[in-house]
């Protein structure tokens, strides 16, 4: 799908705390979004920006001495550091203190008062400080924020109101009608079922008896403006609305408005119905992404969890950083972050498999062939370099279709698979062994086949990780300028004789506890600490072990469990017996690699329920050093054959 435009947008952050791992995680993929389509020659525009009003500001502010304005600069420069050092692409930064964004809200408020879109009227009901929600009727029975939990606030006050219950019926229409809009397709269920009950109006003001710190009325200088309604025009005040007609025709509507689940309500249901009364095309699509857990819990300041990206990349590196984010998270799931499983990604992914093949090919290349690419021998390519060549060509496909889909965590799996056949390419074709002949025929094509490869491989993964993308490619001689997605779709594009530049370690493995290698007075590295073995182990008597049986099976067909980034659920033959297994090997296999494959089941392994999902056994697996592979039988047996 080539679009004639993208525009991104991230929701604008809340000024009153420090950016976190979620913040990081949605500037973070709206970066990769717009690098790609830019890759693609698409015209791009991104946004992101910061949300400076509203009473957690002021309350903050006054809680820190000092102005609510001093509380947004200082906090506004932690994110203009934080996107700096991520390596953050945007178009433009926004501030909603800023006299452009301003002038904007204030010209519609006026226009929507004109023509009887907004009203005066008392409100009576609850109140959440730290989400700036009033809840009436329903809503307020519970006596808590429907959003954070927390006990609202008796009030009452006269407030301007916006006549949002009027687009109730339109809207349930209208998300009907475009599929798309809202998404994933269960979020777009979410707000379809808020929309059961009667919609209330939105109040769009407060009194500055209560709140001093916003965007004042046009039309009251007694009231300034809701936050939300403050904050969401962002997305329009920014490209030129009511300023720069041109501007704003090219970009609006915005392709993708990426926000959080928790915000959902605000962009799907508030966001639509003003842009409706301003008599506005909707966004095509607002895509609401899962939370970052530790444990079960969400990242919360309050819960004292929140991960620091700034710690991360400084010491594991912004890109690798970048792609963990990207990689580990399927989007619109929550997904669980740990340390470890950074640590265990990094070093399968990138330190054993990409970097490893950097490496191997380069020393060989430097080596054998004057340190420039050679050329590839037609008569010598044989089955093992097409299925190279088809494993990559497919990669390049994958990823394209995975961006469309908003699967980018299934692209770079795509991508990953393609680098591990290299590698399995390489041990099947063994060009450390053809360098030993006399006749460099098979070496040269071999060596160019993988080069080709790392070409095409750098190219997918720049948005992702552009620095160490940009570094590969220089050492493959390959021009400073990004790389074309369509170049990527065709095999063949390097040229023979190019020199290579300087080797570089782009991803040094990662040693749990120490991330640094140590070095002695000469220079040679130091023995490092080894970690205390276990004392013992259990041990158990025959009898015992006699009674787990373990037998062959056979995969039948393999796929990914839903809302898991682990776990595979795979049916096998075990025998005249057709089992179901959950098997935690998703980091390791692609569901269309275990098809076929004779596997080792714990057979008479009581059945238990994981994610839901019952399992019937258990496959034998080995581990070491963050890699893991299935225990196979030496030869062909059939399924269900014992293993003793």
């Amino acid at each position: 799908m080539q679009n004639k435009k993208f525009y991104v947008t991230t929701p604008i952050y809340y000024v009153n705390a420090a950016p976190h791992i979620g913040h990081a995680y949605t500037t973070i993929l709206a970066d990769v979004l717009a690098r790609y389509h830019r890759l693609r020659g698409v015209p791009t525009f991104f946004l992101t920006g910061t949300d400076e009003h509203g009473q957690k500001v002021q309350r903050a502010a006054e809680k820190g001495a000092m102005t609510p304005q001093q509380q947004a600069d200082q906090t506004v420069g932690r994110f203009q550091a934080l996107w700096k050092k991520l390596d953050i692409t945007h178009d433009d930064f926004i501030r909603t203190t800023e006299t452009r964004h301003v002038r904007v809200v204030q010209q519609i408020l006026q226009t929507l008062f004109d023509h009887g879109e907004i009203y005066r009227a008392e409100y009576d009901g609850g109140y959440c400080v730290p989400c700036e929600r009033f809840y009436t009727g329903r809503e307020l029975e519970a006596g808590t924020c429907r959003e954070c939990g927390r006990a609202l606030e008796p009030i009452r006050e006269s407030n301007y109101f916006f006549r949002m219950s009027a687009y109730q019926a339109w809207l349930i229409d209208y998300i009907h009608e475009h599929p798309k809009f809202i998404q994933p397709d269960f979020r777009r269920n979410e707000t379809l079922g808020f929309l059961q009950q009667p919609l209330n109006d939105l109040c769009i003001s407060r009194p500055k008896s209560r709140l001093s710190w916003g965007i004042e009325l046009p039309f009251d200088h007694d009231f300034v403006t809701y936050v939300w309604f403050d904050a969401l025009v962002n997305y329009i005040s920014a490209i030129g609305y009511l300023a720069d007609d041109q501007r704003f025709q090219r970009w609006w509507p915005a392709s993708y408005h990426l926000i959080g689940k928790d915000i959902l309500t605000t962009h799907t249901v508030y966001w639509p119905t003003m842009l409706k009364a301003m008599n506005l095309p909707m966004p095509e699509t607002i895509f609401a992404h899962g939370w970052w857990l530790v444990g079960d819990s969400k990242m919360s300041k309050s819960a004292g969890n929140v991960v620091n990206p700034i710690e991360l990349a400084d010491r594991y590196g912004v890109d690798a950083f970048r792609y963990f984010l990207m990689s580990e998270m399927t989007l619109g799931q929550d997904c669980n972050f740990s340390e470890e499983a950074f640590i265990r990604r990094y070093n399968a992914d990138l330190a054993n498999d990409l970097g490893n093949l950097l490496s191997r090919v380069m020393k060989l290349v430097t080596s054998h062939c004057g340190g420039k690419i050679p050329a590839a021998t037609a008569e010598i390519v044989g089955a093992d370099e097409q299925q190279l060549r088809q494993a990559v060509l497919n990669a390049a496909t994958r990823m394209e279709e995975c961006l469309d889909q908003m699967r980018l965590d299934l692209g770079l799996t795509a991508v990953a698979s393609a680098v591990r056949e290299a590698n399995r390419y390489l041990e099947k074709r063994q060009p450390w062994t053809l360098a030993k002949q006399a006749e460099h025929g098979a070496l040269n094509t071999v060596l160019y086949h993988a080069v080709e490869t790392l070409r095409i491989v750098s190219g997918l993964l720049y948005p992702v990780m552009p620095t160490k993308m940009r570094e590969l490619r220089q050492v493959l001689g390959l021009s400073a300028t990004e790389p074309s997605l369509d170049q990527l779709k065709i095999w063949g594009k390097t040229v023979p004789g190019t020199p290579v530049g300087a080797m570089v370690s782009l991803f040094p493995r990662i040693q749990a506890g120490a991330p640094t290698q140590a070095t002695t007075a000469t220079g040679q590295p130091a023995a490092l600490p080894q970690a205390t073995p276990p004392t013992g182990v259990t041990l158990v008597e025959y009898a015992d072990f006699a009674k787990i049986s373990l037998r062959t099976a056979t995969v039948l067909a393999a796929e990914k469990i839903e809302g898991t980034d682990k776990l595979l659920r795979l049916q096998v033959q075990c025998g005249e017996e057709k089992r179901q297994i959950v098997a935690g090997i998703a980091l390791y296999y692609k569901p269309e690699e275990l098809v076929d494959k004779t596997v080792v089941v714990v057979a008479n392994l009581k059945p238990a329920k994981i994610r839901g999902v019952e399992s019937q056994g258990m496959l034998l697996a080995a581990s070491a050093e963050n890699q893991l592979r299935l225990i196979t039988v030496d030869g062909v047996l059939p399924s269900g054959a014992v293993v003793k």
